[in-house]
């Protein structure tokens, strides 16, 4: 993602009330962006996350996205 609370997270690694937010609200942006937003919006809602299991390839954690920790 290129902005927003989850910049430089993988657009597969967002949650889905994150995508389900910007559907209450206007709709996903326009262009190449908004298009593959909704794309992965439509395969989280509908179960098919394992379609991205090979195009992720061998990574460590495929099926939890990266927490931030904050140190105080």
């Amino acid at each position: 993602m290129p902005f927003g609370k989850y910049k430089d997270t993988v657009l597969a690694d967002l949650p889905v009330s994150y995508l389900e937010w910007f559907m209450r609200n206007g709709g996903f942006p326009k262009g190449k962006l908004g298009m593959q937003l909704s794309t992965i919006y439509e395969i989280k809602i509908n179960g098919l996350m394992d379609l991205l299991t090979p195009l992720r390839g061998n990574t460590k954690n495929n099926d939890s996205p990266k927490k931030k920790i904050f140190r105080f």
